[in-house]
């Protein structure tokens, strides 16, 4: 595999990070244009180079074993989130903002960094909607919510469902809760004096919320949706324990489904947790008043672009993903300060549940006679924890490190908040989150 295979994927994340900025309209309408331009500038190369079968497979593995499920979840928390509304007479202020931010950290564990970012980010969008300059409240909600919250559970981010299917125990990532409460601190601190600034500056303008009992009413509408996050949160947590039952296993070993093409199978549990988010989704219109969603402003473009782009982004990054598989063990990470670091950076870029697992296979690889047990072998705490707050705190550092960041970018867009450009995120994340991350180096990984 050759870094030339790389190119596409740099090439779909110039066009994300530019064309914004210099041809905005049509790049509105040519998006799916772009992606598949990318697309076939991988597969056709790839197919001349490994053969027309082998492409094939590669772009069929990765539609139907990640992407798919992938976009499904995604669609489903959009549909449910979108069919609940909060409304009442608390205006954003920044107690009442980092109230708010709090609460969809925590709740990110429980439901999901993606459930609580589609589940909280119109009632923050609501709440701060009479302020002109609220760009900074979403981008510490991506921050928090879209990423570092999902640390304590397999349920909160992808790659710790992936470590607990591989034998890490489910309640031993709350160990991490030390490590989340410094986060949150700093970063709430942060967003504070930041917030208070410029809210003194909005009230200083004359800008005020249009209220009449400040902080007295406060309703829900739609209330009954939660049980359908229930349900998909439910759904998520079935993925990653019905392949280890012996039904849903061969007489080999390997996980029952519908055999696509090659090695390509679309397995049971994947199938039935896409039926079950699918539902839900369904349930949840059928029983929700068209009224709720115009409250929300609810349309379909946020998700139509996260849809398309990150098919483009899935499929271009799969030799950046092959070149990671082939070099991980020869990297020489044998400290939890490297490990931190180097997933975290690939985090930022790559999915972060592939590079997760490289970095725990190499850990697991590496014949240590101490740690948690898993079925890679023997991984030290100080390694496990590297690798899961790198993989889950660091995809905060772009907005295509994380399936929620793109989606809260593009329902912020939607709201009126122009949203910082792609390189534009990347300089409010190394202005502040690098150095708490280096924080976090110094205190819990040397």
């Amino acid at each position: 595999m050759s870094v030339a295979f790389c190119i596409p994927f740099i090439g779909i994340l110039l066009c994300i990070a530019v064309m914004p900025l210099v041809k905005g309209e049509w790049w509105e309408s040519h998006q799916p244009l772009v992606a598949g331009f990318w697309s076939l500038l991988l597969v056709i190369p790839f197919g001349i180079a490994f053969g027309a079968g082998e492409a094939f497979e590669v772009v069929l593995e990765c539609i139907i074993g990640d992407y798919l499920p992938f976009i499904v979840l995604l669609f489903g928390l959009f549909c449910v989130s979108g069919n609940i509304t909060l409304e009442g007479d608390l205006a954003g202020s920044p107690r009442v903002n980092i109230i708010l931010l709090a609460i969809g950290t925590l709740l990110s564990s429980l439901i999901g960094t993606t459930g609580s970012s589609m589940l909280m980010v119109r009632p923050v969008l609501k709440m701060n909607s009479w302020r002109r300059h609220r760009k900074h409240i979403m981008v510490f909600f991506i921050f928090l919510v879209s990423n570092i919250g999902g640390c304590l559970t397999p349920i909160g981010d992808p790659p710790l469902l992936m470590g607990f299917s591989r034998g890490v125990p489910f309640s031993w990532s709350l160990h991490l809760f030390p490590i989340l409460l410094f986060n949150m601190t700093v970063l709430l601190f942060i967003f504070y004096w930041v917030d208070r600034k410029k809210y003194c500056r909005e009230i200083a303008r004359g800008r005020v919320p249009d209220i009449s009992r400040p902080g007295t009413r406060i309703s829900i509408g739609g209330l009954h949706n939660l049980l359908f996050v229930v349900m998909i949160v439910a759904a998520v947590i079935l993925s990653g324990v019905l392949p280890d039952l012996p039904a849903f296993k061969t007489a080999e070993g390997a996980v029952k489904g519908i055999h696509i093409y090659g090695e390509v199978t679309l397995t049971f549990p994947a199938i039935i947790e896409m039926a079950i988010i699918l539902l839900a989704a369904f349930l949840s219109f059928k029983t929700t008043s068209e009224e709720i969603r115009q409250k929300n402003h609810f349309t379909w473009g946020a998700i139509k672009e996260v849809a398309v782009l990150f098919a483009g982004i899935f499929i271009t990054m799969q030799p950046a993903l092959m070149l990671l598989k082939s070099v991980g063990g020869s990297l020489g990470l044998t400290r939890p300060a490297q490990m931190f670091w180097v997933t975290g950076a690939l985090s930022s870029f790559l999915d972060n549940t592939p590079t997760y697992l490289v970095f725990l296979t190499t850990s697991g690889a590496m014949d240590f006679t101490q740690g948690i047990a898993t079925t890679l072998g023997k991984i030290p705490v100080g390694m496990l924890t590297a690798i899961s707050c790198g993989a889950v705190f660091m995809g905060a550092n772009t907005y295509i490190g994380n399936a929620p960041n793109f989606m809260v970018k593009a329902i912020s867009d939607e709201n009126g908040i122009h949203m910082p450009s792609f390189f534009g995120y990347i300089l409010w994340s190394l202005c502040i989150l690098i150095p708490v991350f280096l924080l976090d180096t110094l205190v819990f990984f040397l």
